[in-house]
């Protein structure tokens, strides 16, 4: 099948009276014991989670998904797996709220460095004895800067090195890091899986299931940071039309980037679709689209950035992103006083309204 009919039709399973079109929400905390059925408690299991858990699955390529309560939830399951005393290495500019769980929540239970993995010799160089995951983040958070992932990955499996892949700016529409050799996807649910801003949820998607996985379905049944049957009946339902979404987010994105490039208040854009972007290329041949995120640089300092977002109509300055809404925000500021991210940078969700209005409301803030 293809991805827009995997996402309408491989999360609905109706299994009850009347014959639904729609599965329904199966809100038991608790099941019958019965030797023929899988549920015994919606902690391991859920029939809303595991349709969720295989749309996932699919639309990845993967063997099977576990569905978290978060995205951080989801990176954590992957980290608490490891031995105490891994190596892990991980992008410089890494998502700032699974690098503090590396610097705060596993500090002296895991070791990590952090590198430019746009350069595949720089994890080729961080690599120790004791090195047992390389995690991937491209198009990376905020900086969108792009890692050759079959590249990484064939420097990985010389070492037995898991590799695990954020997909969550990509999405499974645009981006398959399974098929190009990694080991693990990652979502963040709440952005564009979501796609409306109203679900917290996280999700991890295996190539095969292994010793890894077994340990990741352990934190996931024994840790309990599962999202509700709600959460996965309306993001079940959201799934259906993300190949859709996509599509309007990545044309809105295409011409909001070029509008913003050729703008003389601003100093550079970083959107892997232009052809300026440093990683073009590589994204060229592992994505089938540039997603839906860009940043840029105001000419300026951090108050400058400010005011533009201050001046914003349609734009709303708010932290996440994929909704169909256009959100904005002052990226520096929300990641702290450790962060690599320019002052004057501004980080854009490009929403699903029309792209004139988008660029007439840009274009006053930007004068």
């Amino acid at each position: 099948m293809k991805i827009e009919t995997i996402a309408i039709h491989a999360g609905n399973h109706p299994n009850s009276e009347g014959k639904p079109a729609i599965q329904p929400i199966t809100l038991s905390t608790t099941f019958e014991h019965h030797p023929e059925e899988a549920y015994i408690y919606t902690r391991a299991a859920n029939p809303n989670r595991k349709s969720l858990e295989n749309v996932l699955a699919k639309l990845e390529g993967g063997a099977e998904a576990a569905a978290f309560s978060s995205g951080n939830a989801a990176g954590m399951a992957v980290f608490q797996s490891l031995p105490v005393g891994s190596h892990v290495i991980a992008a410089d500019d890494m998502y700032h709220g699974l690098s503090k769980q590396l610097k705060e929540l596993f500090k002296g239970i895991l070791e990590v460095t952090f590198v430019d993995l746009s350069n595949p010799d720089n994890f080729k160089n961080a690599i120790q004895p004791n090195t047992k995951l390389l995690w991937i983040e491209t198009p990376s958070n905020p900086l969108l800067k792009i890692s050759d992932i079959k590249a990484l990955v064939a420097i990985a499996k010389s070492k037995n090195i898991t590799v695990a892949c954020d997909n969550t700016f990509a999405t499974p529409i645009f981006q398959n890091p399974l098929k190009l050799g990694a080991d693990l996807v990652m979502h963040s649910t709440t952005k564009f899986l979501g796609g409306h801003s109203d679900i917290l949820g996280g999700a991890l998607i295996t190539a095969k299931v292994d010793d890894m996985w077994e340990k990741i379905r352990n934190v996931q049944h024994t840790g309990g940071a599962v999202p509700s049957p709600f959460d996965c009946y309306f993001l079940t339902r959201s799934i259906k039309t993300l190949p859709y979404r996509m599509k309007g987010h990545l044309a809105n994105t295409t011409a909001l980037a070029a509008y913003l490039s050729k703008h003389p208040q601003v100093e550079k854009v970083y959107y892997p679709g232009l052809p300026s972007h440093e990683g073009h290329q590589v994204a060229a041949s592992q994505m089938n689209g540039y997603g839906s995120m860009l940043s840029f640089c105001v000419k300026g300092d951090a108050q400058t950035a400010e005011k533009v977002i201050s001046k914003l109509k349609l734009y709303t300055n708010a932290t996440s992103l994929g909704g169909v809404e256009s959100l904005i925000e002052r990226r520096a500021a929300v990641e702290g006083p450790d962060t690599l991210t320019p002052q004057n940078l501004i980080r854009v969700s490009v929403g699903l309204e029309h792209i004139d209005d988008l660029i007439a409301d840009m274009d006053q803030a930007l004068s």
